[in-house]
């Protein structure tokens, strides 16, 4: 058995461009999904986040209209509830990556806040990008993949293909015109190539052993190619 590390934010809120905290915190879809197919493929799972905060889910990732309906909603929530290791995170700072196969970022806007920022998250991304171990980041959390740089201060992602919640998205959603910054202009303006799908349809970009998807739909699917890296 494999252990896999799933890195999350630690933070329930995003700061928009005027100041005003919006209420938010990991992705609950994007963290069941992937959970229940590595453990279903007999795979350990460790959570950090930074400082061993335990993670806040968003609460709009809970709601009927997001999971396809009320039976869903609820089939989701009482997966989520079921996760004990999102209640007991290591300190994100104590990681060391030798002890995980594979690692896998959640999103949600909260790495927006926290993990875009995280020297620590930066670290271990360019280490584990640097491995070849597999490495699998959804939706929001290629956010974090602006703290990881070399050292000559160029990102470390800088030339590689990958998925993200594209400006598309996020007009959609209501909250581009509010935000200080937009995911898919950051990680271009870094260097990074970021391949566009539909919006809300899955959409996983595979580059190296770096594995993306562009939101919530593409979190299952994402997981179905990092297990085939791990195997």
């Amino acid at each position: 058995m494999s252990k896999i590390l799933f890195v999350m934010t630690g933070v329930d809120f995003w700061t928009l461009a005027d100041g005003t905290k919006h209420p938010t915190g990991f992705w609950a879809e994007e963290a069941v999904a992937p959970y229940e197919a590595f453990k279903a493929a007999g795979h350990e799972i460790v959570v950090a986040t930074p400082g061993g905060v335990v993670p806040t889910v968003d609460q709009g990732s809970l709601a009927p209209e997001v999971n396809g309906g009320q039976e869903n909603a609820d089939r989701v929530a009482n997966a989520l509830a079921a996760i004990s290791e999102i209640r007991s995170p290591i300190k994100l700072e104590d990681v060391r990556l030798d002890d995980y196969a594979a690692v896998f970022y959640p999103g949600g806007h909260g790495p927006m806040e926290d993990l875009a920022v995280n020297a620590d998250s930066g670290k271990l991304l360019t280490l584990a990008l640097e491995s070849g171990k597999p490495l699998g980041v959804v939706c929001h959390a290629p956010a974090a993949l602006l703290a990881a740089t070399k050292d000559d201060g160029t990102n470390t992602f800088a030339g590689y293909d990958v998925a993200a919640f594209t400006n598309d998205e996020e007009t959609q959603a209501g909250l581009a015109d509010r935000a200080k910054w937009l995911l898919q202009d950051r990680l271009t303006e870094a260097g990074v190539h970021v391949r566009v799908g539909e919006p809300w349809a899955p959409n996983v970009v595979v580059d190296r052993n770096l594995v993306t998807g562009q939101n919530p739909a593409s979190s299952a699917p994402l997981a179905v190619q990092l297990l085939k890296k791990l195997a």
